[in-house]
């Protein structure tokens, strides 16, 4: 790349910040739900990793409920939230894994790379891992690129990094 040059990055990733914030909001709503007093619902977090215990498929997906309202008030896209299928626990209790997506893999980057370059647009795009770095000698062009890009229905989130 010249010096010349400018870029950006095309990424699909979460806030793990925003998804702290939203199961501690999620955490504080399950322990004053009246309906569920009493029952052994928990929202476990250890790092990237969240686990929900519940009593009952009933329990569980009023749990489940109250994460994914918790996730989208707090700017998770509802694409990258992905649920794991419930497995028994201990006693009676159900487990169930909470996973986000993210990264575009290589078999989504390569259509994306091709909408661009089928969108008539001066720039170059190529993969870098879970990554797509777009680059062009205009400012202009790369703008165009990102509104282009914003007007895509795409079935994984985007946004846009590393503006140079």
């Amino acid at each position: 790349m010249a010096a010349a040059d400018y870029s950006f990055d095309i990424v699909s990733r979460v806030d793990q910040m925003e998804v702290k914030n939203a199961m501690g909001q999620a955490d504080k709503e399950l322990s004053n739900r009246y309906d569920l007093k009493g029952s052994k619902c928990e929202i476990l977090m250890e790092k990237e990793d969240i686990t929900v215990l519940a009593d009952d498929e009933f329990r569980l997906d009023q749990v489940k409920d109250i994460i994914f309202s918790k996730l989208l008030k707090r700017g998770i896209d509802h694409r990258q939230i992905e649920w794991g299928t419930p497995e028994p626990a201990t006693g009676l209790s159900l487990r169930c894994k909470l996973t986000f997506k993210s990264g575009i893999a290589q078999d989504k980057a390569k259509p994306l790379i091709k909408q661009i370059k089928d969108a008539g647009l001066k720039v170059n795009a190529q993969i870098q891992g879970e990554e797509v770095r777009v680059s062009s000698k205009s400012k202009d062009d790369l703008q165009k690129t990102i509104t282009f890009l914003k007007g895509l229905d795409l079935d994984f989130p985007i946004d846009f990094v590393n503006f140079r």
